[in-house]
């Protein structure tokens, strides 16, 4: 399933968009240009992780319930108390749409 998330100039760089996607809830970042996309559930505790801070900078978001950092870019945990990955999606923009394939 595709999802369209909005205009490629409404996420400009270093900004999230969190979208519903059926079953689950993404995120949407722009790290300096490039489109990233993760589940919204920390692999520790099954919490919410998109509405977490996050470190454009870095590529990282912080779990808001106990601190685990993901990488937005490969959804690898880097530190605990989550050890496991967060599921990533791919993305893309067609003609001005930003997508993700869920």
């Amino acid at each position: 399933m595709e999802i369209d998330v909005c205009r490629v100039e409404e996420l400009p760089p270093s900004t999230v968009r969190i979208v519903p996607a059926g079953q689950v809830t993404i995120g949407v970042y722009n790290i300096d240009g490039e489109l990233y996309a993760v589940e919204d559930r920390c692999s520790h505790d099954d919490g919410p992780l998109v509405e977490g801070d996050w470190e454009p900078d870095e590529g990282v978001v912080v779990c808001p319930r106990h601190g685990a950092r993901f990488d937005i870019r490969t959804g690898r945990a880097l530190t605990l108390p989550a050890f496991l990955p967060v599921e990533t999606f791919p993305v893309r923009v067609e003609d001005g749409v930003v997508k993700v394939t869920v």
